[in-house]
């Protein structure tokens, strides 16, 4: 009843009908399943590698790192990370890009369009170029071009450091023009994002790390060179500021400012000038760490991954994941959260934590959800947790089910809902990515398996019957209507 309901309202919804915004916005069928009890456990097929929560979601593997570097040998160095696609441009939607997470870091590119399973997947960027290492962010740019960073950190390190392929969609093998980007303060580097005026959003993924925003001079800018020529960055600083979350501290909520770390051109202010770093021959660049240290910003327990919502009425929210483990990995107490940031008023509220119902029980999920890593969005705007944990073991995706679509999970029928888990030993699931030309398709990786073959998954949604079908009809009767418009 309610896949029809839905079916019927996105008709009426096309044909200019009234209809109520909930129903007349569903775009996907990922949102309509039955929630998965529990985790799963290892599986025979590591080409299909997930539990799935509906038997109308399918799955397959489109890319493989055995098969890279069997056609290129040594041309993929693992550990596939956080994907994204050509979101704009020529053949929008073609691409998938996404880094390799090693100490050998690089970038490799999937064309979906590319039938020949043996020639699709193209590493742009090869392992240890440039001395990059630890690629995990990947985020398409307002003006048409590919950005990745490093998840890496150390004292004085000359790690830390944001790029962008500009030929992204273009280069042939090895052929990607990898610019890194000084003017973003160098921290252990995993989510980005931009807002609807295209401020720029990154962390520091560290026990204490900070958010950071960047406001570039040129907002509008159509090239990177012109984006990242200059401009201001802020950490983020709730109430007083200096609060650290820690393992076991409490959520670090209420209203918060945008505290300036450097000046409008991007270098460091008066407060923050002892955080530049000397990088020799000339260069220098901002410890991101220490600046926000210096101005108060608050510390938050390893952030991890960001992602902006757009509401209704046109408002955003920023999401961003602190994970429950240590600096060394070890697993916390189930402390795993997810924030929000309204982007306009910069206020912090708590999204998901232990205490967050489970919609598969109807109890808190308490340490059912661990180490909340990576986060995704669908078509319907619903935001996706996904774990860094063990593969065949307790390594999920959940679904948060916000139904008003207001930043929190505590109005009646909302909670979290295991939507899919990975059963392949030795992995975890990283950089769930939903297609933004087709709304029933997503891709996610799976990282790091004992069989050392990375995978790319294709997940597959189709409506059930009746959907469809109510859906086709729907078509038709606002076909019969344009005509008579015509003929009138």
């Amino acid at each position: 009843m309610h896949t029809r309901k839905l079916a019927i309202a996105a008709a009426m919804g096309l044909m200019g009908v009234n209809a109520p915004q909930v129903l007349a916005a569903d775009l996907t069928h990922f949102d309509n399943f039955t929630p998965l009890p529990v985790s799963a456990g290892p599986t025979a097929m590591p080409a299909a590698p997930l539990t799935l929560s509906s038997p109308n979601f399918s799955q397959k593997t489109i890319a493989d790192r055995a098969t890279q570097n069997l056609t290129t040998p040594n041309s993929n160095s693992g550990n596939w990370d956080m994907i994204t696609a050509n979101e704009s441009g020529p053949d929008a939607g073609r691409y998938l890009f996404m880094p390799f997470e090693t100490g050998q870091g690089g970038v490799q590119r999937i064309d979906l369009w590319d039938e020949n399973y043996a020639t699709r997947t193209v590493t742009l960027v090869a392992p240890g170029t440039q001395g990059f290492v630890s690629g995990d962010a990947s985020r398409w740019t307002p003006w048409g071009s590919y950005l990745t960073a490093e998840e890496s950190w150390g004292n004085g390190s000359s790690k830390g450091r944001l790029f962008e392929i500009t030929n992204a969609t273009s280069a042939g093998a090895n052929g990607g023009e990898f610019v890194q980007r000084n003017v973003i303060p160098r921290v252990s580097h995993e989510g980005l994002a931009f807002d609807r005026h295209n401020s720029f959003y990154f962390i520091d993924e560290l026990n204490g790390g900070s958010i950071y925003k960047y406001v570039s001079a040129n907002p509008d800018a159509s090239t990177g060179d012109e984006y990242f020529s200059k401009g201001q960055t802020f950490a983020l600083k709730v109430g007083a500021g200096g609060q650290f979350e820690g393992n076991n501290g409490p959520a670090i909520t209420g209203a918060a400012q945008w505290v300036a770390i450097t000046t409008a051109s991007g270098t460091p202010t008066g407060e923050t000038f002892s955080a530049m770093l000397n990088m020799g021959g000339g260069n220098f660049s901002l410890d991101g760490r220490v600046a926000a240290d210096l101005v108060g910003a608050t510390g938050y327990n390893r952030p991890e991954d960001l992602e902006v919502q757009t509401r209704a009425d046109g408002t955003q929210m920023l999401y961003f994941t602190t994970t429950d483990s240590d600096s060394n990995g070890n697993s916390g107490d189930g402390r795993s959260r997810v924030y929000t940031i309204d982007v306009e008023s910069g206020a912090v509220n708590l999204f998901a934590d232990a205490s967050t119902i489970d919609l598969a029980t109807g109890q808190p999920v308490g340490g059912a959800l661990r180490n909340a890593d990576n986060l995704a969005i669908d078509a319907n705007g619903n935001i996706y947790l996904i774990e860094d944990r063990d593969g065949a073991v307790d390594d999920d995706i959940w679904f948060a089910r916000d139904i008003n679509k207001d930043g929190d999970l505590l109005d009646e029928g909302e909670g979290l809902a295991r939507w899919a888990s990975n059963g392949t030993p030795g992995s975890e699931l990283t950089g769930l990515y939903f297609d933004k030309f087709n709304p029933n398709v997503a891709y996610v990786n799976v990282q790091h398996p004992a069989d050392g073959i990375d995978r790319t998954i294709q997940i597959t949604a189709v409506p059930e019957p009746e959907s469809h079908v109510m859906f086709l009809a729907g078509l038709s009767l606002l076909g019969v209507v344009a005509r008579r418009r015509m003929r009138g």
